[in-house]
């Protein structure tokens, strides 16, 4: 082959590294909303922007002829779910919160509509859940898709024997966290979050669980930056020290082992004193009213049948950040 018919030299040229190069220089968190989707969370209770639910369908009538073999509490009436489902997102929606939708295939599981377990977010992105049991698994999958189309990045998807919900990881303050561990969460999912978490600077503190609760945000509730409100004689000491450790007041509503109370925990915090919950619980909206709390609610009556509420529900995919 001649010189003239030689191929140029690509040294110096822009893929190689030459002038023309553009080197990165954003840092993943300073390219969320850009590059990748608007998310992140850094606390309970600043305000909320978006939420992932999923609007439930035939799938619940799995729950007709035995409600204990997919985890519900009793039959669910597929339209009265729906309908009370609607209502609610017309809440978020008036309050300003941008409202996405899991979209799954269908048929799909019959309790993929509490998407509070099945992720939580970081500041920079989501962890994908691994559900503990059998009924649930692979619901993770649809939402892993969804957050794909919403351009959300997922920092880890949990493997090996961990299992993992979304419901049992509270954020304390923008470097701490707090995971429960129980029927739901077990060690080898909190080792896999804290070595995550531990890359983004922010602690992870793990606690036990008490026997016999779905998840650790049925203990504890944060509503503002200095009040957090905690189930009496169940929530770990430990939890209630490190909150007060750091400037929360922790208040005991008068809750008891029945319906109206597990309702009345289940909220979701809208912004600074400001929340959404079950609606026809007169005594625990009184008592958050008196804290100087606003609630707005909206019915779960069918919804409840299902073991789970507004909290339950709503997956958290973004609210305002520290500075």
């Amino acid at each position: 082959m001649s010189a003239a018919e030689k191929p140029p030299s690509t040294f110096g040229t822009a893929a190689y590294g030459g002038d023309n190069w553009s080197q990165r220089q954003a840092t993943h968190q300073q390219e969320l909303g850009e590059i990748w989707g608007g998310c992140g969370i850094d606390s309970e209770w600043r305000e909320l922007k978006s939420v992932l639910l999923h609007c439930p369908g035939e799938e619940l009538n799995a729950a007709r002829d035995d409600p204990e073999a997919v985890q519900m509490l009793a039959p669910v009436d597929v339209a009265k779910a729906r309908d009370e489902h609607d209502a609610m997102v017309e809440v978020y929606r008036s309050q300003g919160v941008e409202v996405h939708f899991v979209e799954p295939e269908l048929p799909c599981q019959p309790n993929l509509m509490f998407c509070a377990d099945l992720f939580v977010m970081t500041p920079q992105g989501a962890i994908l859940a691994r559900p503990a049991s059998t009924v649930r698994a692979a619901e993770e999958r649809w939402v892993a898709r969804k957050l794909a189309d919403l351009g959300i990045p997922i920092l880890k998807t949990l493997t090996g024997t961990s299992t993992f919900e979304g419901a049992d990881l509270m954020w304390i303050d923008e470097k701490t966290a707090m995971v429960g561990r129980g029927l739901r969460t077990n060690d080898a999912a909190i080792a896999q979050i804290e070595t995550l978490l531990a890359e983004l600077g922010i602690d992870l503190i793990a606690v036990d669980s008490p026997f016999g609760i779905m998840h650790f945000m049925s203990l504890l509730r944060i509503v503002d930056h200095n009040l957090a409100i905690c189930w009496p004689r169940r929530t770990p000491h430990r939890t209630v020290r490190v909150l007060q450790e750091h400037g929360y007041e922790v208040r005991f509503p008068p809750f008891a082992d029945d319906p109206e109370s597990y309702r009345g925990i289940n909220f979701v915090t809208l912004g600074p004193r400001r929340i959404l919950m079950v609606g026809g619980l007169p005594k625990v909206q009184a008592w958050f009213e008196d804290m100087g709390i606003e609630c707005l609610t909206t019915q779960t009556d069918e919804l409840t049948k299902a073991a789970g509420n507004v909290g339950c529900l709503s997956g958290i995919l973004r609210r305002e950040q520290a500075a």
